[in-house]
């Protein structure tokens, strides 16, 4: 799905604003295939990406994102069939952490910066459920222990209706208005 958006994004909309504070759409692709990198490389417990810190630069894209972004998801998506990257400790972002809660983080960081591209850009997003379940799994208790954000991952949560969709609930979590338009 996010690879869906990231072809279809146009070069007109790499300035447009999202739902990310400041960042531009350009800027979260590069964070989108940055993170793709590090989570890739945590799977594999590679640590030569495992210190990099994130650095978001929507001038660094280059100008085959379109093709290279959903061949980094692809590779991410692959890097984590593997058992051993569910076991043991692993690093990303300059953050050590078990390789399952690395996992989550980085099916968070897709599903949440997708629906980010998706909506900035005006295309629709269908998330895997058991995907949403998995990053409701790891964003749940952040937002409980820190009721006013998490600094550099999320902000406070938003209120939504009861009735709102597992996706919906998942952004509002991480401080972003599910009805937010550009």
């Amino acid at each position: 799905m996010v690879s869906r958006v990231v072809q279809d994004t146009s070069d007109d909309q790499l300035g447009a604003p999202t739902p990310c504070g400041d960042a531009t759409v350009a800027d979260l692709l590069d964070h989108i295939d940055g993170l793709c990198q590090a989570f890739t490389a945590a799977a594999a417990k590679d640590a030569a990406l495992a210190d990099q810190a994130p650095v978001v630069d929507g001038s660094r894209i280059g100008p085959d994102w379109r093709d290279r972004i959903p061949d980094r998801l692809a590779r991410l998506a692959a890097a984590w069939q593997a058992d051993s990257a569910w076991t043991g400790m692993t690093r990303a972002g300059g953050v050590d952490m078990p390789a399952d809660v690395a996992a989550s983080v980085a099916a968070n960081e897709v599903l949440v910066h997708g629906w980010d591209l998706a909506v900035a850009t005006g295309h629709e997003y269908l998330a895997d459920p058991a995907l949403v379940e998995v990053a409701r799994e790891f964003v749940e208790p952040a937002v409980s222990q820190n009721p006013a954000g998490v600094p550099g991952l999320f902000g406070p949560p938003v209120e939504v209706p009861s009735y709102s969709s597992a996706m919906d609930h998942l952004v509002a979590m991480t401080g972003r208005n599910p009805a937010w338009s550009c």
